[in-house]
């Protein structure tokens, strides 16, 4: 009986000090990250293309295809004019505005490849790798000024799915339109405030 005991003594005092470092280690985590603070020229930029790419989206759920090559034509635009320079004071590593400039180029490369699609189908896949260089080229700048939402449709290209970005949760489907307006769900967000 003295040997059971003596056993549960030092498995305790073992879980004891076992906790104690468990304690260390989790004191030694380094706080959040707090977001870069960008000029305000910067910020307005990066607005501006967040702004466009929302038309665009909204061209794509109203299944017009007109409007869509308006709004791609415009994002070009705004990627173009995005002032990756402004980010020099936060990029001290000389990695981050490579990095953003690799993202605008697939924007743009993509917005044009949108605008030379006939039909909206073609459209809709171009604007799936638009989605994908925007929600990166959000989180490679840590823009923090306005939530930013990363949208999931799983039955968009024959059930492969799909992401694209809206600033709310309220889900207006791109890759159906009417025919499936909400399908989708909310699958991740960039706010660094």
């Amino acid at each position: 009986m003295n040997k059971v005991m003596y056993i549960i003594a030092v498995l305790f005092l073992f879980a004891c000090k076992n906790k104690e470092k468990e304690a260390e280690v989790t004191a030694d985590v380094p706080p959040v990250e707090k977001p870069a603070v960008h000029s305000d020229a910067f910020n307005a930029s990066f607005k501006n293309v967040l702004d466009r790419y929302y038309s665009l989206r909204d061209a794509l759920v109203a299944s017009d295809t007109a409007a869509a090559n308006q709004s791609a034509a415009l994002l070009l635009q705004s990627a173009d004019e995005l002032k990756l320079d402004e980010l020099k004071k936060t990029d001290t590593n000389n990695i981050i505005i490579p990095t953003a400039k690799t993202y605008t180029d697939g924007i743009n490369s993509e917005s044009k490849g949108l605008m030379g699609e006939t039909n909206i189908e073609d459209k809709r896949k171009s604007f799936q790798m638009i989605s994908a260089n925007l929600f990166d080229l959000t989180r490679t700048v840590r823009y923090a000024e306005e939530k930013v939402y990363l949208l999931h449709c799983p039955m968009a290209f024959n059930d492969a799915g799909a992401d694209w970005l809206s600033n709310s949760t309220e889900i207006k489907n791109p890759y159906f339109g009417s025919k499936m307006l909400t399908c989708g769900s909310v699958k991740d967000s960039v706010v660094l405030r």
